[in-house]
C-alpha cells in the first residue's frame, strides 16, 4: 500500500523584475493507493500531477508531509534502497540507452536490481509476454518507433516485478495498439494484486479503466472517487464533464 499524508511541495519562483515568490506545486495532499487498485490522478496543466508523483516515487523530497509505503506484513518500508525494489516509476521525460538492445537494457536492469543472469532471463521473457514485444526485444533502441519505446520504457520499470507503478502519462501521444497494450498491461498487474497511479489526459481512458480517481488543480485535490461516484456528483454523464464540473467550481469561470 502507498498513502500520501498531507504532502506538500514549496518552490520559489522569479516573477518580472527578478521578484521571487514562493508557490505551492503540491499543497497538503492526501490519499491512499490500495493493492489490487488502479488511481488516476487528474488534472490541467500546471496542476501539480508530475511533481505529486515524484515525490510517491521518492525522486523528490517534499517540503512537509509524509510518503508511507507498507509491505505484505503491513509494515512501513523506511529504507530507501529497498524502497527502490516496491516501485516502478515511469516519467513522461524518460531517457532510453538508444544503441542498445531492448533485451541489453533490461539485462543491465536486471543486474542493477541484483537478480541473476537465469532471473534475468526469466524476467525478460515474462515482460516480453506482458508487453508484446518479443518483434522488437533484439532490436536497437534508438530504431523503435514511438509506441515501442514507450513499452521498452515500462518494461525497465516492471523488470523487478514491483509491487507500486507510478506512471506520467504512459499513452501520451501514443498509437492506439501501442496505447491498448500498456491499458492492458495496467489492468494485468491490477489482477495480479499490484497498485498502479498514473496520470493522464485522456478522460475516457480514465473513466474506463480506474477504479477511483483523484481531481488536482493549483496543487490541491478539488475532487476524488470513483469515476461512478463523480459522475453522479455533478450530474454529468461522461468524466469529461465531469473534470470541466469541478474545474468550474473550483474557479467560477466558463470554460
Amino acid at each position: 500500500m502507498i498513502e500520501a499524508r498531507e504532502l506538500t511541495k514549496q518552490f520559489v519562483r522569479t516573477q518580472k523584475k527578478g521578484k521571487k515568490e514562493e508557490f505551492f506545486a503540491v499543497n497538503r495532499v492526501s490519499f491512499t493507493a490500495a493493492k489490487g487498485e488502479i488511481l488516476g490522478i487528474l488534472g490541467p496543466n500546471g496542476a501539480g500531477k508530475t511533481t505529486l508523483l515524484r515525490m510517491l516515487g521518492s525522486l523528490m523530497e517534499p517540503t512537509s508531509g509524509q510518503v508511507v509505503i507498507t509491505d505484505k506484513n503491513h509494515t512501513q518500508i523506511t529504507e530507501k534502497e529497498t524502497l527502490k525494489k516496491y516501485i516502478g516509476y515511469l516519467s513522461e521525460n524518460t531517457k532510453l540507452y538508444g544503441r542498445f538492445t531492448v533485451r541489453e537494457l533490461l539485462s543491465v536492469f536486471g543486474e542493477l536490481y541484483g537478480f541473476s543472469r537465469e532471473e534475468i532471463e526469466q524476467r525478460i521473457d515474462q515482460t516480453c509476454d506482458l508487453l508484446n514485444m518479443a518483434e522488437f526485444l533484439d532490436n536497437r533502441i534508438e530504431k523503435l518507433s514511438t509506441g515501442q519505446k514507450q513499452r521498452t520504457s515500462i518494461a525497465r520499470c516492471l523488470v523487478h516485478d514491483p509491487d507500486i507503478y507510478i506512471f506520467d502519462e504512459p499513452t501520451l501521444g501514443l498509437d492506439i495498439i501501442s496505447s491498448k497494450a500498456i491499458i492492458d498491461f495496467m489492468k494485468q498487474e491490477r489482477g495480479r494484486g499490484k497498485s498502479v497511479l498514473y496520470s493522464t489526459h485522456y478522460m475516457e481512458e480514465a473513466e474506463f479503466l480506474c477504479d477511483r480517481i483523484i481531481m488536482i488543480d493549483k496543487g490541491e485535490i478539488i475532487a476524488s472517487g470513483t469515476p461512478k461516484e463523480l459522475k453522479e456528483a455533478t450530474g454529468t454523464g461522461n468524466l469529461r464533464d465531469t473534470f470541466f464540473a469541478y474545474m468550474k467550481g473550483e474557479t467560477g469561470d466558463e470554460l
